[in-house]
């Protein structure tokens, strides 16, 4: 059991509440929090002072007054006319995380919604009940509007889902799950829920998460890589790395000694070359600030995750403060860093793969890693593809962060473009996840090769592991097969356990 209380929220737990292998409650404290701000609601309703979004329009037509017979209608109107989401649906998995974030923001009693609203998204998720969401549309700031509209929409019976793996209208859905929609919102209820950044966070903690496991598998690939290119441990002493104080550079560098323990693979500086190329020389720096950017980005999506990002924010039944929490620039900033570190390890990676292919380079390796050059094209094309994809990725990485358009008849005339930050950030890590993949995949090819004699510690757990599903390749083959059965390997986490178990993720 998760239990939500607006503080503590971490990005440990969106793997939970993404994976669905766990049960989501408010916490007792918050009740007290959320009724009072619904109450605050109801008093500036009372009273009918004009409170933004309460008893006016949106955007520029917030001065339109709106009579109190129509309210509901506004909140239920908000929600239809803002859905404007289009591309492919987001996963399932991220709309879970959504639904999530959204709950623990709002039941921080600052944005006057009901307990009987955020039970009904809470018993949404609980029952695996997941609106349909729309991946394009959002300007990242007055929140995620389409995204989290569509979010929405089922708590009013209106919109899609999916239910037991099917789309569904959600009058279907709600029949078949035995569900029951809401009869209504009460005033502010639909601007409480679609005001928000918890889209980009949502689909930005997925990816930082999957970067995070990414990152081992860039070390993990290193040494592999080092092993078959009879690579040069001196440039991974620790007190190189302890000089430079940078903290990722330490604990890569030390990650990769750790996993080389024992190695009869590797060699000492003026054995058989003064030093290595930079992309295996240098690879404690380039990495290493991967992970601090990834560690940076962390931080900032975890303060986010536990923030109050709705407009207006209730403070008191008198007290109605439009301001801009919603804007995501601290997410879009990051996310654009995200992304930036993340193509750096495919980046780096595939000057690997070119060293392992290239006769010129690989320091006694027969031509592409075939005993058959000529007739055969071996790992050729794998090169190829691999400079492709981190090709992509560098039109990927151009940050969405630079970028802003007015909106709104010019009254919301800065946006972070936060959501499209977040979405390229998780189009770079499947691609660089192939190019990490395709780096193993040649490894492993290049060890055999160079004849096996003796792996380090972890790097004969995660070679055993390769060649139990993929074999040594003696001749020219369907190699996407490989390819796809790499990738496949790295997005399931059974490579993980057999060399990472005793390491912590983050």
């Amino acid at each position: 059991m998760l239990i939500l209380n607006g503080e503590t929220l971490n990005l440990i737990d969106l793997k939970a509440i993404a994976e669905g292998s766990v049960k989501i409650k408010i916490s007792a404290d918050n009740i007290k929090k959320i009724t009072t701000s619904q109450e605050n609601i109801a008093t500036m309703v009372k009273k009918d002072n004009p409170v933004y979004g309460v008893n006016t329009g949106f955007g520029h037509l917030a001065n339109v007054k709106i009579p109190k017979e129509q309210l509901s209608l506004l909140q239920e109107n908000l929600l239809k006319s803002h859905a404007c989401g289009v591309g492919k649906p987001l996963p399932k998995e991220v709309v879970r995380v959504m639904m999530a974030l959204r709950i623990n923001a709002l039941i921080q009693g600052y944005s006057g919604i009901s307990l009987t609203t955020i039970n009904k998204l809470l018993e949404y998720l609980n029952y695996d009940f997941i609106p349909l969401v729309y991946e394009k549309g959002s300007l990242g700031a007055s929140g995620d509007l389409a995204l989290l509209s569509h979010m929405s929409l089922p708590l009013i019976g209106l919109g899609e889902v999916i239910y037991k793996n099917e789309i569904l209208k959600t009058k279907d859905g709600l029949k078949i799950a035995n569900l029951k929609a809401l009869d209504s919102l009460k005033p502010k209820e639909g601007l409480s829920l679609i005001n928000g950044t918890q889209a980009m966070q949502a689909i930005g903690g997925v990816t930082l998460l999957e970067a995070f496991r990414l990152y081992r598998f860039a070390n993990l690939a290193l040494a592999l890589s080092m092993e078959a290119l009879e690579g040069v441990i001196d440039a991974f002493d620790e007190r190189v790395h302890e000089i430079r104080r940078q903290s990722g550079q330490i604990d890569c560098a030390k990650k990769i000694r750790s996993y080389l323990k024992d190695s009869k693979m590797i060699t000492k500086q003026n054995k058989i070359r003064v030093q290595d190329a930079y992309s295996i020389r240098c690879a404690p720096q380039v990495h290493g600030a991967t992970l601090d950017a990834l560690r940076h980005t962390k931080t900032i999506l975890e303060r986010e995750m536990n923030a109050v990002t709705d407009n207006p924010l209730i403070f008191d039944e008198k007290t109605a403060i439009s301001a801009g929490n919603f804007h995501g620039q601290p997410l879009a900033l990051v996310f654009d860093y995200l992304g930036i570190a993340i193509a750096e390890l495919a980046n780096i990676s595939e000057r690997r793969i070119e060293r392992m292919v290239n006769p010129h380079l690989s320091g006694g390796l027969p031509p592409f890693l075939t005993k058959n050059s000529g007739v055969e094209s071996g790992m050729m094309i794998v090169q190829y593809t691999a400079a492709s994809l981190v090709s992509e990725n560098k039109v990927l990485a151009h940050p969405a962060s630079v970028d802003s358009i007015p909106s709104s008849a010019n009254q919301e005339d800065h946006v972070s473009m936060g959501t499209i930050a977040a979405r390229k950030a998780a189009e770079i890590l499947k691609n660089a996840r192939k190019v990490i993949a395709m780096e193993l995949f040649v490894a492993a090819q290049a060890i055999d090769l160079r004849g096996n004699k003796g792996l380090g510690e972890k790097t004969t757990k995660a070679y055993q592991f390769i060649r139990k599903l993929i074999p040594f390749l003696d001749h020219d083959d369907l190699l996407y097969q490989y390819l796809h059965k790499m990738e496949e390997i790295l997005i399931k986490d059974e490579l993980e356990k057999a060399v990472f178990k005793e390491e912590k993720l983050i």
